[in-house]
């Protein structure tokens, strides 16, 4: 049976229902396993695993459906949440609870401060029921803990989106290496005031890939960099496509996304589009349609779509190969004619000469002969 711990009451085993929740959701389907070897014979025990989870919680100290903690709050307001921990391994676990920062990979990907590192913004915000920013204790193979804190927004905290996670981290410790398993559960706090929502493709360039024989199944490489200047964290859908000659379509257009982009963050993406034709001339272009990515109404925002588009010039080179030949036969063929035509010219002069010759010849042996 799992069991739930809140602070400063002592530790309580949590009721059948609610430990079947948990089991259930898989506390938000976040595991961290050590890999498991191979037995050697079916005697040997299992290996133990490393498991760790967090998952908000309601008021009755349950799981509650929500995916990440979000906020909207004024500069200098409060808000109170709980979290719970659980120990989802197969031995006794000490873990460390804290909050800190994100922001976003090179390629996007959503991420969090080191541990070493000190966050500035929602992460700091965040203190446990002890006032402390963040909180130590173990926990037994399918136990859970209850950790009520509050997030404080500065009086002076800037408008917009401020991000960041709620980490439980256990360090794993091994003979050389000591490994930290960190699961977090996301924080999306929103500062009330001039709230700026917009993403900027800062660069855009596209190549033809395919090969050169085949003139109809090529590729466009699409290669972007968008950037978030705003102060909203937003996520997009994307329509790229490709035009030829006189704007016609190349391809149909194709759809796609790209995660939560978090304000003044900046990620490169790389996207191909299949079955182009060696036209030449081609234009590829891409449109992004970003919007808040919430089930909060409230949160939701107008956001205008950019666009970027280049050019890019794939030769047709069988085409062109097939076009000199068929220039080469052509030529051929007249050179041909050329040469057969002042051939019989010259054989008809030749003849022409000769005839007169023996005319000429003929007229002088009369002319002697009289």
């Amino acid at each position: 049976m799992l069991s739930s711990t809140s602070r400063p009451a002592p530790r309580r085993v949590l009721s059948a229902l609610g430990a079947a929740i948990l089991v259930a959701a898989g506390f938000a389907a976040t595991l961290v396993a050590a890999p498991a070897a191979n037995a050697a014979d079916g005697d040997q025990p299992s290996p133990a695993t490393v498991g760790v989870a967090t998952r908000p919680a309601g008021g009755d100290g349950r799981p509650d459906g929500r995916t990440r903690f979000s906020y909207s709050a004024d500069p200098g307001q409060s808000v109170n949440d709980q979290v719970l921990v659980g120990n989802t391994g197969t031995e006794r676990q000490d873990f460390t609870v804290y909050a800190t920062d994100a922001f976003n990979g090179q390629d996007g990907t959503f991420s969090l401060l080191p541990t070493a590192d000190i966050p500035t913004s929602v992460g700091a915000w965040l203190r446990f029921d002890n006032g402390a920013d963040r909180i130590q204790f173990s926990l037994e193979p399918d136990e859970v803990r209850l950790l009520p804190f509050t997030v404080a927004v500065p009086a002076d905290a800037t408008p917009g989106d401020h991000v960041g996670g709620l980490v439980a981290s256990v360090i794993e410790e091994g003979q050389q290496v000591s490994l930290d398993r960190r699961v977090a559960t996301s924080i999306f706090a929103r500062v009330s005031g001039d709230l700026q929502p917009q993403l900027s493709i800062t660069s855009y360039s596209a190549s033809y890939e395919g090969d050169w024989w085949n003139p109809f199944a090529g590729s466009i490489r699409l290669r972007y960099t968008v950037t978030n200047p705003g102060n909203v964290a937003l996520a997009a859908n994307i329509t790229s496509g490709v035009r030829t000659w006189f704007g016609i379509p190349a391809i149909g257009e194709r759809g796609g996304s790209i995660p939560v982009l978090l304000p003044g963050n900046t990620a490169s993406y790389d996207f191909a589009l299949d079955g182009v034709g060696q036209w030449f001339y081609l234009n590829p272009g891409t449109t992004l349609n970003p919007f808040v990515e919430s089930p909060d109404a409230a949160l939701q925002l107008p956001v205008a779509a950019v666009s970027r588009d280049t050019v890019v010039f794939a030769v047709p080179w069988t085409v062109l190969i097939l076009l000199v030949l068929a220039a080469g036969v052509v030529l051929l063929v007249r050179w041909r004619r050329r040469r057969d035509e002042a051939r019989a010219q010259e054989w008809v002069d030749y003849m022409q000469r000769t005839a007169a010759a023996e005319a000429a010849e003929k007229s002088d042996l009369h002319e002697a002969a009289r």
